[in-house]
């Protein structure tokens, strides 16, 4: 392919960068709303990206913005010439300019700056492709990574008045008031659990911790089809684990009622085929995405759930599990915490709740009561200080075959930011690959 010779101008609006310049020097009081809105990378132009940042230098000493404090800084540095002297800080400054367009300005060169950050990612992509064609998943990795920082730099919150925030929070309020009753979030089919969550609330981080062979995978799974097949909604699981054939086969099981073991062993009688052929319909039909990718990063994970909510709608993330994650730090611990900001980030960007399975430490087996506590997660990190809810899965006929409780299960709420912590008892039938309310599965009143 034949380069163009005449390379075109790169996106940029020099007229709008001279304007906030000019307007620092007549309006004080919007220089920190300017700081705050750009940095010196955003300006096209050399000489205003000096300027910029030598205003910011001034700033941060808590010196006023002058003409003349502005030029002996830049003369101190060796820079005053290379900005266009006295003559180019002059005409900035006696620039005539409106303060009711700053918006309109910032607005402008942020775009811009969008713009030549698109342009030079798609280059760097373009040589990868062209230098590691033997990398094809690496340089889409570092292709994701570099458009995301380029939309995750723009992303930013302004300051929210209390008027404001008090009256979003009323609003809330009579909502709820209005329905009463009603869940706030995706609903479990666990209605104790329910009262208590009211449901796993958009942009929350809700951790699924347990020792091996609690049930954790089914448990998420479980969740995931009551809210797909019972509520309508969309679910996206990311499988690092099993793969989507397996997990196929335990939400077959859940839903027919089927033993999985003779499911695994082709022993099925009519009674079972006519059982798997009722809820296969159903299932098919379900808004449930399953990605067994192994190993997935943080970013692509959130690349496949951003094109699933736009195609689809996504209305929760299920994550089997988190230490099966790749991520970057000097150590697992820092690694592990990395993952777990990323994920909580991941939830609020979306809007929807992020369940996340997670392994606990081995300290459970050294205690006489192996109930998990939230001191088991400390050595994982920042897990437990990211999760908004934290629920832990036990079952004691695992650690004792007398039990007065077989068949039982409990999820153990032990951190709830907005709302109260407490054990709800579960029906554990694993034959099944199903959790169920106790006192219908066992018969309590």
């Amino acid at each position: 392919m034949e380069s163009n010779p005449i390379m075109p101008t790169m996106p940029s609006n020099v007229s709008a960068e001279q304007s906030i310049l000019s307007l620092m020097f007549f309006d004080q009081q919007n220089i920190p709303k300017i700081f705050e809105k750009l940095t010196p990378d955003d300006f096209y132009k050399e000489a205003h990206r000096i300027i910029f940042e030598a205003a910011e230098t001034l700033f941060n000493r808590d010196t006023p913005f002058d003409l003349i404090l502005l030029q002996d800084y830049l003369h101190s540095k060796g820079l005053l010439e290379k900005v266009g002297g006295l003559s180019y800080l002059t005409r900035l400054a006696t620039l005539e300019q409106s303060a009711a367009l700053l918006d309109s300005y910032l607005d402008s060169v942020g775009k811009k700056t969008i713009l030549r950050r698109l342009i030079l990612a798609s280059d760097q992509i373009q040589k990868n492709s062209f230098e590691r064609q033997d990398e094809p998943a690496e340089v889409l990795e570092d292709a994701e990574r570099r458009i995301f920082e380029i939309a995750e730099k723009r992303q930013s919150r302004d300051f929210v008045p209390m008027n404001l925030a008090v009256e979003r929070g009323l609003l809330n309020i009579e909502n709820m008031y209005v329905n009463k009753g009603q869940l706030t979030g995706v609903p479990s089919p666990f209605p104790a659990l329910n009262e208590k969550t009211a449901g796993f609330q958009p942009g929350d981080m809700v951790l699924i911790a347990a020792r091996p062979s609690m049930g954790k995978t089914t448990f998420a799974l479980n969740l995931a089809e009551y809210a797909a097949l019972k509520e309508g909604k969309s679910v996206a699981i990311f499988s690092l684990e099993m793969s989507t054939d397996q997990l196929a086969y335990k939400l077959l099981c859940s839903q027919a009622g089927v033993d999985m073991n003779k499911m695994r062993l082709g022993d099925l009688n009519e009674s079972d085929w006519d059982n798997i052929a009722r809820v296969t319909g159903p299932l098919s039909k379900a808004r449930i995405f399953i990605d067994d990718t192994a190993g997935i990063s943080v970013m692509e994970m959130k690349s496949k759930a951003r094109r699933l909510k736009l195609e689809h709608g996504l209305d929760m993330i299920v994550i089997d599990y988190l230490q099966l994650m790749s991520g970057k730090g000097d150590n697992r611990q820092q690694e592990v915490s990395e993952i777990s900001r990323s994920i909580k980030i991941l939830a609020k960007e979306l809007e929807v709740p992020v369940l996340t399975l997670s392994q606990l430490s081995r300290a459970p087996e050294q205690r006489t009561d192996h109930r998990p506590m939230l001191s088991d997660l400390r050595e994982s990190g920042s897990i437990e200080q990211d999760a908004d809810l934290v629920m832990f899965l036990y079952r004691d006929e695992y650690y004792n075959k007398e039990t007065e409780t077989p068949g039982m299960a409990e999820c153990i709420i032990a951190k709830q930011r907005n709302g109260p912590i407490g054990t709800v008892p579960l029906a554990w039938v694993g034959k099944f690959s199903r959790f169920g309310i106790a006192d219908i599965v066992h018969g309590e009143e």
